[in-house]
């Protein structure tokens, strides 16, 4: 496969050239600079010129907008699938693969020139049902028959895959988020690892996971243990994926750079896997310009993928994470990402790389309570008054299972805390931006207070049949 660092690198080597010649003559030993007409004048373009990529996730029921697909084709070079290749999307029985939503997506891409980051082969989420009450062995088993029945299918079609999703658990412990998978034994992280080496060797295989963006957190030095032990193991670890998913409750760290050349320091690239920001106008253009510049200034974050096109596309809808509004509009958040890229530090010889000093690891201290895009905490019954509505929508589908979200909409004397009763044949776990207990869904810490008229939102991943027509209870 090509490496990212040297797609469509013609234009801007051409222009290098010519420039290098120029100062050549003048006899001046300074840092070339690009000239303006070299500068990308697309996300991807301007990654490549900084020999890295710009990527995002993509939805195969949403290939059919032309506006989704025309910004998805012109702007980024790497292709996630949102859910498509997924343990519930590929294996919906167990030892029957079903891969065409997967290949809709790689096709896509694949004839688009585009490389394709394949997500994700083992995570405790969106099992199958078939898979969710397995232990022991058994699990063991299917899980490595799951690995190599998909990592085989995509034999030397994928850039990089995230082996495992989100083993880590949140708070001060640093330590393993209990599990079915966990369940199976401690090296399983490391048996998937392995499994998946064999199964498509030239793939990057990466660890990924969220709330590990903050070098102070217990959760990213649990992480960055288990794979300072698997470099010097020789498990084979070539990547950590930082999702980034930020918000004012969980802002960019001012440490975010020391986290990705301590992981760099290992020996492992980095990629930004899932970013979104949180926001509007030209504080989330910063928070975004402050992300894209700390891996610009590590030479091993190779590449940064934000999860979602435009902001309805957006499992985060209601925060208006992305770089395109509903209407397909770049907006500023956009244009601080390019300018950042076209300003960065480049790949020119004369331009050397950022290098990754040794890094030690900080005591550990407790964690600022996060917002993780996928959370089962503990559930406490808020104080509820006012009335309130809510409406399901069905984000996003696949075989075995979908994406809601539910738009809770306040009374004329507003809310302060919410409950939401999911209809029945709704079975889920796992929520955001709400707590769930049974079928009965409450407020997030951070965001019970309604304003009269005004709304918020939750969503789920569903397993099963996506539920139609469905009447939801508010209080």
């Amino acid at each position: 496969m090509t490496p990212p660092s040297t797609l469509r690198r013609g234009r801007s080597n051409v222009a290098r050239g010519a420039s290098a010649v120029a100062i050549l003559a003048l006899g001046v030993t300074a840092a070339v600079a690009i000239p303006a007409q070299a500068a990308g004048s697309t996300l991807q373009d301007a990654a490549n010129d900084r020999g890295r990529y710009f990527g995002t996730a993509i939805a195969g029921s949403r290939l059919n907008d032309s506006v989704y697909s025309t910004i998805a084709n012109r702007e980024f070079d790497m292709i996630t699938a949102e859910n498509e290749m997924k343990m519930d999307a590929t294996e919906p029985n167990q030892g029957q693969f079903n891969f065409t939503q997967g290949d809709r997506i790689l096709n896509w891409a694949q004839q688009n020139g585009k490389q394709v980051r394949g997500h994700a082969l083992a995570w405790y989420s969106q099992q199958p049902g078939w898979m969710q009450n397995m232990g022991g062995q058994q699990l063991r088993t299917a899980m490595i028959n799951h690995i190599n029945g998909v990592a085989g299918h995509y034999k030397g079609k994928i850039y990089a895959w995230d082996v495992v999703n989100e083993a880590f658990a949140d708070g001060s412990g640093g330590g393993r988020r209990p599990s079915n998978l966990e369940s199976t034994g401690s090296d399983w992280i490391e048996v998937a690892f392995r499994t998946a080496r064999a199964a498509d060797p030239a793939a990057k295989l990466c660890y990924n996971d969220y709330n590990t963006d903050d070098w102070s957190h217990a959760k990213t030095q649990g992480v960055y243990r288990m794979v300072r032990d698997f470099k010097q193991r020789g498990v084979p670890i070539d990547c950590v994926g930082l999702q980034s998913h930020f918000n004012p409750q969980s802002p960019v760290p001012a440490n975010y750079q020391t986290t990705i050349e301590s992981f760099a320091a290992l020996g492992v690239d980095v990629q930004i896997t899932e970013l979104d920001i949180e926001g509007s106008g030209q504080q989330q253009a910063e928070n975004y310009r402050k992300v894209v510049q700390a891996c610009l200034n590590v030479s091993r974050c190779t590449g940064i993928t934000v999860w979602g096109v435009r902001d309805p596309d957006s499992w985060r809808a209601s925060g208006t994470p992305l770089l395109f509004d509903g209407n397909g509009n770049k907006k500023a958040a956009y244009t601080a990402v390019l300018d950042t890229l076209n300003s960065g530090p480049g790949t020119d010889p004369s331009t050397p790389p950022v290098t990754t000093p040794p890094v030690t690891t900080p005591p550990v201290t407790t964690p600022p309570v996060t917002t993780p895009p996928v959370t089962t905490p503990p559930v406490t019954t808020p104080p509820v008054s006012g009335s309130c509505s809510a409406a399901l929508t069905i984000a996003n589908s696949w075989p075995g299972g979908y994406q809601g979200t539910v738009t809770v909409t306040a009374g004329s004397s507003g809310l302060n805390g919410w409950r939401v009763t999911l209809p029945g044949g709704v079975s889920t776990n796992n929520v955001w931006n709400g707590q769930i207990s049974g079928s009965v869904v409450t407020n997030a810490p951070y965001n019970g207070s309604v304003g009269a008229g005004q709304s918020t939102t939750f969503g789920f991943i569903g397993q099963g049949n996506a539920p139609s027509g469905a009447t939801l209870t508010c209080s």
